[in-house]
């Protein structure tokens, strides 16, 4: 099988699909399976390859950390003419999944996509609602010629069937629970952000407004005063709140900064617990990453983190946007040491049960399956 796949976000962007798709690259690579990868252009020279194509690209406004391309359409031809592969994988639907849904149907190669973020909740943040009518449309014209499109939660596959699309197919998360475990010598972290507390509550992901940060914020706030007494918060990421963000910080909460590798396991193992208030994901990565490193997690009951997280298992799902759950949640466990290591081993064990290498060879089943139902039209 060869695999052409393009995407308007990659390796050294931050983000939950370009780490996926960086993840997966190096499966194919582990696996022998020849692949084309088409994406925005990278400073890092050490980034290209004979297999990686990469364009000029400029910040997309919304999303700074996601590139908005310029692909070259004779060059993306000729390497697809040249490679002759049996599947195209659109990962995005900008400028560089475009012209992978355009070359895709005059080459008359098979095509599936992937959808990852949820663009329509992310309006409501940035007072554009009136938006998401024609961003649905776009959508449903985007995907309505793959013979699949790959969604993380059977709560993205719902909401994708509500508005009318077809094919859908589930292409979940995995962990590696390797990097990310619980054994981790977590003096350091304690060390480098002066932390005398007890115990260390966590975030990992973007600083930004869809990520419902105005309620980890007043979580902070909403704390009885003997829990925050115990407690200190380390903000893991960056974005466009960030100054806003450390303005408003009460004086046990560190900023990190983007991390990754090793740096990030160790936060995670570090803490007793990883809070993420945000009600737009589709899946929830990170608060995998968390639960691999036996940390329970504390999640909104929305979108595909109530997938991962189970309620009273693993972690605690809360109302969302509902600060005072969020608190209620918080202290809870806190004063619970037994339940809280329960819920930590069962985190553990239930991202053992996630491998990426079993979610990958899921991946290349159902892009068989694209392949021959393409087959089979043809013969028809």
């Amino acid at each position: 099988m060869k695999i052409a796949i393009f995407t308007d976000t990659f390796t050294p962007q931050v983000n939950g699909v370009a780490r996926t798709f960086q993840r997966f690259v190096d499966y194919l690579n582990q696996q022998g399976i020849e692949y084309r990868l088409f994406v925005p252009d990278a400073k890092d020279e050490d980034l290209f390859s004979n297999q990686i194509h990469r364009f000029t690209s400029i910040p997309f406004y919304l999303y700074p950390e996601c590139r908005f391309s310029f692909p070259k359409m004779h060059h993306i031809r000729k390497q697809l003419e040249s490679f002759r592969p049996d599947l195209i994988h659109i990962a995005t639907p900008f400028n560089i999944g475009l012209s992978g849904l355009y070359y895709g149907k005059k080459l008359n190669i098979p095509i599936v996509g992937s959808y990852h973020t949820h663009f329509d909740r992310y309006l409501q943040y940035y007072d554009l609602q009136f938006l998401s009518k024609w961003i649905w449309k776009y959508m449903r014209w985007f995907h309505q010629s793959f013979r699949s499109t790959f969604v993380p939660s059977q709560e993205t596959k719902q909401q994708l069937l509500q508005q009318g699309f077809h094919n859908i197919g589930i292409w979940s998360r995995g962990v590696d629970c390797q990097l990310f475990q619980p054994l981790y010598n977590t003096d350091e972290v304690r060390r480098q952000y002066n932390i005398k507390a007890p115990h260390i509550l966590s975030y990992v992901g973007r600083l930004a407004p869809e990520k419902d940060l105005h309620t980890l914020m007043a979580t902070a706030k909403q704390l009885p005063s003997h829990i925050q007494q115990q407690v200190h918060w380390i903000i893991v990421g960056d974005g466009p709140m960030a100054t806003e963000l450390k303005e408003k910080a009460p004086s046990n909460m560190s900023f990190t900064g983007y991390l990754k590798g090793e740096r990030l396991a160790e936060i995670y193992s570090a803490s007793t617990l990883f809070v993420f208030p945000s009600t737009t994901e589709t899946f929830g990565n990170v608060v995998l990453e968390s639960l691999a490193c036996g940390t329970p997690a504390i999640g909104a009951k929305a979108g595909g983190v109530q997938e991962v997280i189970t309620h009273q298992t693993n972690g605690l799902l809360c109302e969302p946007n509902n600060e005072m759950h969020f608190a209620q949640a918080i202290t809870r466990l806190i004063s619970n040491d037994i339940e809280r290591k329960r819920m930590s081993d069962d985190a553990r064990e239930a991202a053992l049960q996630r491998s990426w290498a079993a979610i990958f060879e899921d991946l290349l089943y159902q892009y068989e399956r694209a392949i021959h139902m393409q087959e089979q039209s043809v013969a028809l």
